[in-house]
């Protein structure tokens, strides 16, 4: 799958359309991705943020269409994504397996936690990601250039560690 697919499925819906008619100055602010490996929790969201209000919207997909208005986010104004880019789930996951094993990290993906966000007027996909053997990855792919900028490697008991600190 494709993010373009995904925008273009909400573009095309009545509830968009009308969402989009009362909020004219409306922008695609964020997404954020659910892709699991082992089982069913796929979810996929576009957020919009309506700066004339300064109220922020997430079109939920996975169940067709449900809008969800977010009440708890950063109260930063935040930036506008281009519409206009796509890029592939499968090749972001590919990328991510091809630094795996450059870095030996010889695990399997459970699921895939992706936020795509902007920063600095680049866009980015923000990845945490479930391997097996109770690890998490931590991951910044820059969509400009197409390469992970930031790659960590943690696990459960990392986070343990510092609970018990």
């Amino acid at each position: 799958m494709n993010f373009q697919f995904y925008l273009e499925e909400l573009f095309a819906s009545d509830e968009f359309k009308k969402f989009k008619k009362e909020n004219k100055d409306a922008y695609l602010c964020s997404g954020f991705f659910s892709i699991d490996r082992q089982g069913k929790d796929n979810q996929q969201h576009l957020d919009f943020y309506i700066p004339s209000n300064k109220k922020m919207f997430s079109f939920q997909l996975e169940k067709g269409l449900e809008i969800v208005s977010l009440e708890n986010y950063d109260e930063r104004i935040p930036e506008k994504l281009k519409e206009n880019f796509d890029f592939d789930f499968d090749k972001i996951e590919n990328t991510i397996i091809n630094k795996m094993k450059d870095e030996n990290v010889n695990k399997q993906i459970q699921k895939l936690l992706l936020s795509l966000q902007s920063m600095e007027e680049k866009n980015f996909v923000i990845g945490t990601i479930f391997i097996s053997g109770m690890g998490i990855l931590k991951v910044t792919i820059d969509l400009t250039e197409n390469k992970i900028t930031n790659f960590e490697k943690k696990s459960f008991f990392d986070m343990f560690k510092v609970i018990k600190k």
